[in-house]
Order: C-alpha cells, then structure tokens, then sequence
C-alpha cells in the first residue's frame, strides 16, 4: 500500500464512522419518538426573553422584551438535530445568554 492512500483511507474511515453514529442516533431518536411511554424525547425549555442593546459607550443595557417576554424553545435528547430541533446539550447552556439586539 502507497504511503499516500493511508490518509485518504483514515478520512474515509471517520466519515463512515460518524455516518453509522448519526444513523444510529436518528434511529434511537425515532424509536423514542414512537414509543412515548418513558419520556418524549422533545423537551421543551422556556425561557424569559432579555435583550441586550448597545449603547454608545460600548456597554450594554439589558431589558425584558416586552413584545414576547416569554419564549418556549424545543431540543431533542441526542447527539445531533432532528426534526428541526437542536440537541438540549447545545441549547440548555446557551438559552440563559440574553438576545443581542442590532
């Protein structure tokens, strides 16, 4: 074997690697997603809306949003999104960040 196959070889490997792990994970969501007698496997997370906007002094003045001060969020319990939702281990630590305002 040609010294330069045996990284191609390696990146093949990893792709199907993490091929098999997100089909696997898809299919452990959708099991979850039938069988709704444990827990759901779509959490909803909600959250009081502040916003953060800029003043000209560099700081920031944070206030509730008064148009939508309650927001309700969805995550799914995997490694990975599905059905539009993103995984609560990416969501949960970042849904307490307040909304940057432009």
């Amino acid at each position: 074997m040609k010294p330069k196959h045996i990284p191609v070889r390696w990146l093949a490997g990893l792709l199907l690697a993490l091929a098999c792990l997100y089909l696997v994970d898809y299919a452990m969501f959708r099991l979850h997603l039938r069988d709704r007698t444990a827990s759901s496997p779509i959490e909803p997370i909600t959250r009081t809306r502040v916003l953060a906007i800029p003043q000209k002094n560099g700081k920031f003045d944070y206030q509730i949003d008064q148009q939508r001060p309650i927001e309700t969020l969805g995550c799914v319990h995997a490694l990975f999104p599905h059905s539009g939702y993103p995984p609560c281990w990416y969501l949960k630590p970042r849904v307490t960040r307040p909304i940057q305002v432009q």
